[in-house]
């Protein structure tokens, strides 16, 4: 069992070159992909905060404030 192991090698000395490159190429465009979709999914976040941001009332921006009104009545 462990001759034929030795025998076969690794799976990058069994592959045929051509088909390394391929494989090495989907994976850096497969990466890719995934960072654009992550970026395009951040800037979609950014821009949902934006909106809400906008289109928040009087109250709840009140609410949010940080500022002690109660100071300011002195």
């Amino acid at each position: 069992m462990s001759k034929k192991k030795q025998e076969s090698g690794s799976l990058g000395d069994q592959l045929n070159a051509d088909v390394l490159s391929k494989l090495k190429s989907k994976k850096t465009e497969l990466k890719q992909q995934a960072d654009e979709r992550e970026e395009q999914e951040k800037q979609r976040r950014t821009e949902e905060r934006k909106r809400r941001e906008a289109n928040k009332s009087f109250e709840e921006l009140l609410e949010e404030s940080e500022l002690d009104w109660k100071s300011f009545k002195k």
